[in-house]
């Protein structure tokens, strides 16, 4: 007879056999959830972020990313004092959507186009939800139609906070002067991808496209996992409705995103939006998968994201005061 003794082990066993047994006595309840979780990577996510994986491969193994970056760097760089390599993680995060954020850190790290404390910094802020899936799908789902407001709680919170980390914690981490002087950062880049010879068009494009492959498809089981853990709260509770009254529709959008603000719809608008920073544990899941393979901290990552749903609460909540607004009552 096996023995488990470790209580983590014994948790893990436990969860695995309920949600089996969950599984076989609720077998339409289960297909419900999975083919949704399925329909919404490939009807969401393969088609917005797969285009984004192959193509940053690309501009990363070719050694492009310092010049993509170089509009955005007069802007950028007096206030965040990062490289240009850190600058191009910085757009891609805010303007590709989750999880290109991490994706494009734990790549550039690799390549050793980023130091380990200037990684750990970019990924503290941006790794965000993208701004078209925020425009397009959250703000009409959630009913909202005030625009500039939220775009700022979705993403000037997070550049703000980015700017107090780099002043704070990561002053000294990373040197500044490193930054200050342009012409010497471009002698540096020069000299850097003159020593690194990139390999062809073709071999680069094939390795972009088999990672992006492999990256997307790793995404859907994510999605497809965490989407049928519903199943769990749902039966217990013994609440199978989408419509009305639904307590579960918290949890479901903590464990996905997507489908759990599909399941609120407007009637919990700023659940959603303290949730969204987050990203709920799927999210969590998939930016592991992107740098599981590095010695970046998810611990470090996951705390960066209960702080920016804090400083989301406090904004919407000073919003209120001055600006009572419907939603929050």
């Amino acid at each position: 007879m096996i023995k488990i003794s470790n209580p983590k082990n014994k948790a893990i066993t436990f969860l695995f056999l309920m949600i089996t047994g969950l599984l076989l006595a609720y077998p339409k309840e289960s297909l419900a959830l999975s083919l949704t979780g399925l329909q919404l990577w490939f009807n969401r996510m393969v088609p917005t972020l797969l285009p984004f994986m192959i193509l940053s491969g690309i501009m990363i193994r070719l050694n492009l990313t310092e010049h993509i970056v170089k509009i955005i760097s007069p802007v950028l760089t007096p206030l965040l004092r990062i490289s240009l390599n850190g600058l191009y993680a910085v757009a891609i995060g805010f303007l590709c959507g989750f999880p290109m954020g991490a994706r494009v850190i734990a790549e550039l790290y690799e390549n050793h186009r980023l130091s380990k404390d200037e990684a750990s910094y970019l990924l503290a802020f941006c790794n965000n939800i993208g701004p078209v899936y925020f425009i397009s799908f959250v703000l009409p789902t959630l009913g909202l139609e005030l625009t500039a407001p939220y775009l700022f709680g979705m993403y000037g919170l997070p550049l703000g906070y980015g700017i107090f980390l780099r002043y704070t914690f990561y002053r000294n981490r990373i040197p500044m002067s490193r930054f200050m002087r342009p012409s010497c950062k471009r002698k540096h880049i020069l000299s850097a991808v003159e020593k690194t010879s990139p390999a062809s068009l073709l071999d680069t494009l094939d390795d972009s496209i088999l990672s992006g492959l492999y990256g997307i498809s790793k995404l859907g089981g994510y999605m497809v996992l965490f989407n049928l853990l519903n199943l769990v709260p749902q039966t217990v509770l013994g609440i199978t409705g989408s419509t009305g009254h639904d307590p579960c529709a918290a949890i479901n959008c903590m464990l996905e995103i997507t489908s759990g603000i599909s399941r609120i719809g407007d009637r919990s608008p700023l659940l959603v939006l303290l949730l969204l920073p987050f990203g709920g544990f799927s999210c969590i899941a998939q930016t592991y998968s992107m740098i599981k393979e590095t010695d970046l901290s998810l611990k470090d990552y996951t705390v960066h994201k209960l702080i920016l749903s804090a400083i989301t609460l406090i904004y919407y909540i000073l919003w209120y005061l001055f600006l009572p607004v419907p939603f929050l009552l």
